[in-house]
């Protein structure tokens, strides 16, 4: 009896979000349905129509404001006073969970809070200490392809672009070699808190890793130079975080670290893989990767959404919000505005003036963005040196289904 009255609750919410998605194309010209299966494939379609006939769009299934224009979501991007990260400024966490001090973390946090918490990691990625980092990275990298078994067969996702972002983030962590795969399941799982949908299963890993960190943390050297001991050490000597925001800081460094770079690695050999003459170029001049991967960040952005709230009732270009509205950045869309990108539909690995979003804007841009950047420089580039010709062996890959993050689940290739 109760299964069957969960299938009817079930039919009738599927019914009333129909109905919702197409009173919202009849008023607007376009709806949103960020999981759709058409989404999930390939959104830059429904994204254009978004920017051309509703680009300040009021969405009913997700209950926010949707920005697509390049110009809107940057400027919302660098006014953290008009329109906060803080999901308590809107009433709740982001997820649907109601928002508490507990969960909060540098991604959902307003000054004086975010310039505390980052100012705590800002130096362990400089420029400086991440370009001292690349021979290691090349080290792993050149392990990962060495452990590919059948190289006329493999799925790239799981050789490359998923081990190298954990593997290098584990050592600036303090993680031991022995638990990296245990982190690598629970991070792959934890990363689905990222998400609104994130539920009871996903919190699971959130606290298996916060027990491990915890321990980490009680046995850690305070001399010992990673971010865990530094941490530690503004905890326990100078008073300048919390337990429970140390932990937050370690979950969120060791997740968010992961994703952008596999979604860097896999989205943008796909890529590739599909625009021959572009992967040829770059497998011609290997210099031009650093364009490369800029190019392939804004084609496929790794992260193709973020959340603001408007702090007061505000006008941003004539859209006018409350305070509390929830506001949803689409910065897959914006990075495909024709207002700003020439042909931007096309893949261009030297194209010019290449002011993407993918990793934000302001005072919440990205933190291990440099970090990304030479990973997943590294990867490709290694790749195409390794290999003199790699094949895509299925017509369409898989992609998760998400709202925040766009990445592959798989991508079968082919090498020699």
């Amino acid at each position: 009896m109760y299964d069957l009255i969960g299938e009817w609750r079930e039919k009738l919410l599927s019914a009333s979000i129909r109905a919702g998605l197409l009173y919202e194309r009849l008023r607007h010209g376009v709806a949103y349905n960020p999981v759709s299966e058409r989404m999930t494939r390939d959104p830059y379609p429904e994204y254009s129509r978004l920017r051309s006939k509703s680009p300040a769009h009021p969405s009913r299934l997700i209950n926010a404001r949707l920005f697509s224009r390049y110009a809107h979501v940057d400027a919302i991007l660098r006014e953290p006073r008009r329109f906060s990260s803080d999901p308590a400024k809107g009433g709740s966490s982001g997820n649907g969970q109601p928002a508490s001090r507990d969960n909060h973390t540098m991604l959902i946090s307003d000054p004086p809070d975010h310039t505390r918490l980052r100012a705590l990691v800002n130096q362990k990625f400089s420029r400086k200490k991440i370009d001292a980092l690349a021979s290691r990275i090349r080290a792993i990298m050149k392990t990962l392809l060495d452990d590919i078994a059948d190289p006329a067969g493999f799925d790239l996702m799981k050789a490359v672009a998923n081990p190298l972002p954990v593997l290098v983030i584990a050592d600036m962590l303090g993680i031991s070699a022995d638990n990296r795969d245990w982190l690598i399941r629970w991070s792959n799982r934890g990363l689905r808190l990222l998400e609104p949908a994130g539920g009871p299963q996903d919190q699971a890993a959130i606290t298996a890793l916060d027990e491990y960190f915890q321990a980490l943390i009680e046995r850690g050297c305070t001399g010992a130079d990673n971010i865990a001991s530094a941490l530690a050490r503004a905890e326990r000597e100078r008073a300048e975080l919390s337990r429970r925001e140390m932990l937050n800081m370690l979950q969120l460094l060791f997740i968010t670290g992961n994703e952008t770079t596999a979604n860097l690695i896999g989205n943008g050999m796909l890529a590739l893989l599909r625009h021959p003459n572009e992967l040829e170029r770059l497998r011609d001049d290997p210099t031009l990767s650093p364009l490369a991967v800029e190019e392939l960040l804004r084609f496929e952005s790794p992260v193709q959404t973020a959340f603001r709230f408007a702090a007061a009732d505000c006008d941003l270009d004539g859209h006018s919000m409350r305070q509390g509205e929830k506001i949803v950045l689409l910065i897959g869309a914006a990075n495909r505005d024709p207002e700003v990108f020439q042909d931007p539909d096309r893949l261009d690995i030297l194209r010019p003036r290449n002011s993407h979003l993918a990793f934000g804007r302001g005072i919440h841009h990205c933190l291990g963005a440099t970090l990304a950047r030479l990973e997943g420089r590294i990867a490709i580039e290694m790749l195409l040196q390794r290999f003199g010709s790699i094949n895509l062996l299925e017509e369409r890959p898989q992609y998760h289904t998400g709202v925040v993050l766009r990445g592959l689940k798989s991508l079968k290739v082919g090498a020699v």
